[in-house]
């Protein structure tokens, strides 16, 4: 049996990849290479978020994510994110369910997973492209504007407060608590933390006046509705479903946001993939899955071993945390070939892990692809093209893979 590895093969290899900086100045793609390339099950120790094993290869990723029972999602061993609970007992806890594990997890995802069914997909399709659409058609062309907030923020905040049956006036509360909820560097500072739980408190009590007006109201198709009308749902405390909230408020938002911000960033940077779009627009339904591949909106998803296991000759003890680093596995250059350039025609776009694998695969992610879509659809129509004016400000996390502002104009082709 192969003894335990706890120090990095190679010095080279000695970088802690949850440090967020990493993200934020967009230098992730070399340490990742590296790791892959020498140690794709790589150690790291007293880094920003303690110990844990970097699982960097795809095969590996999928792995590990096909064996729930032993490498744990539960919130009760950590949850889905390298941050720890800061001290038991002082913070908030706040189970969802894609941080739990069998059974409970298996029945909260099938109360919500209706919601995201192929024909709820058509029902709601000709919406989300009258949507699409206005807000295409309000953009100016004359000047610079922040596609981010105008374009992949608007769409997403409308989609989330439709599924919610949220007031449509205060949509923007659903980015401002996405965005609070999603950033688990906040614990790292503890007057942040606990404005964080300010802001996720409001969220709390402003969803329990929405689902107190559905108690005794017929079904409705949106997600509330269904929790209040399902037997794995109803009876969940405040703090489960203030969690399963932030999941759903998070996954809604960040995934879909996110990569509608990378498909103007990532176009622009490979122009001879734009134009190829350009001339053929039936490389969209192919070009969603690349450019979720490409951007990886969600960087990292943690799991926790509840026994001892041999990764591939890595001894993981009972109780090692583990990063699954998607956005790695998707530039594995064992499954895509020239992984860092977006190929619009890519043959094997499909087989990326930006939702996941395995039982916790993104319960969204029909809706999210068909968002994309849509928007590249209508894009086409108006033959509108976005030149990206100057580098984007991304978000300064190892979770939420992503971007701030992006100043960019509009041109015809």
């Amino acid at each position: 049996m192969a003894t335990q590895f706890k120090e990095p093969v190679n010095t080279t290899l000695n970088v802690d990849l949850s440090d967020s900086s990493v993200y934020y100045e967009d230098r992730w793609q070399e340490p990742f290479r590296r790791l892959r390339a020498q140690d794709p099950i790589h150690w790291t120790e007293n880094g920003a978020f303690g110990n844990f094993w970097n699982v960097t290869s795809h095969k590996a990723i999928q792995h590990v994510e096909a064996l729930p029972e032993i490498f744990s999602s539960s919130f009760e061993y950590g949850g889905i994110t390298l941050a720890d609970r800061v001290e038991e007992g002082t913070d908030l806890i706040m189970p969802m369910f894609i941080a739990m594990d069998r059974p409970k997890h298996t029945g909260q995802r099938r109360t919500v997973a209706p919601a995201f069914t192929p024909t709820e997909m058509k029902r709601m399709s000709e919406d989300i492209r009258r949507r699409t659409a206005e807000l295409l058609d309000e953009l100016p062309w004359d000047q610079p504007f922040d596609w981010v907030d105008r374009v992949s923020i608007e769409l997403t905040t409308q989609m989330l407060a439709l599924l919610f049956d949220f007031p449509w006036e205060d949509r923007r509360k659903l980015t401002e608590w996405s965005d609070w909820a999603g950033d688990i560097e906040l614990v790292h500072d503890e007057a942040s933390r606990q404005e964080r739980l300010v802001h996720l408190y409001e969220m709390g009590a402003y969803f329990k006046k929405l689902w107190d007006a559905k108690l005794d109201a017929e079904p409705t198709p949106d997600l509330i509705s269904m929790m209040i009308h399902s037997d794995a749902m109803r009876e969940m405390d405040e703090f489960e479903f203030m969690g399963n909230l932030i999941l759903l408020i998070v996954g809604g938002n960040d995934t879909t946001r996110n990569s509608m911000s990378g498909l103007a960033y990532g176009l622009h940077q490979f122009p001879d993939q734009r134009e190829k779009l350009e001339q053929n627009p039936d490389l969209i339904q192919n070009a969603v899955q690349e450019i979720i591949r490409w951007q990886t909106p969600l960087a990292h998803m943690r799991r926790t071993a509840t026994q001892d296991y041999d990764l591939f000759g890595k001894q993981i003890k009972k109780g090692d945390k583990l990063a699954l680093w998607y956005i790695s596995g998707n530039r594995d250059e064992s499954v895509f070939e020239d992984p860092d350039t977006l190929m619009v025609d890519r043959e094997n776009a499909r087989r990326h892990l930006a939702f996941g694998y395995g039982i916790h695969r993104c319960v969204g992610a029909r809706l999210a692809e068909l968002q994309i879509m849509i928007l590249l659809e209508e894009m086409a129509k108006r033959r509108m093209r976005v030149n990206v004016l100057a580098e984007p400000e991304r978000v300064r996390a190892c979770f939420v893979h992503g971007y701030r502002s992006m100043q960019v104009s509009l041109s015809k082709y």
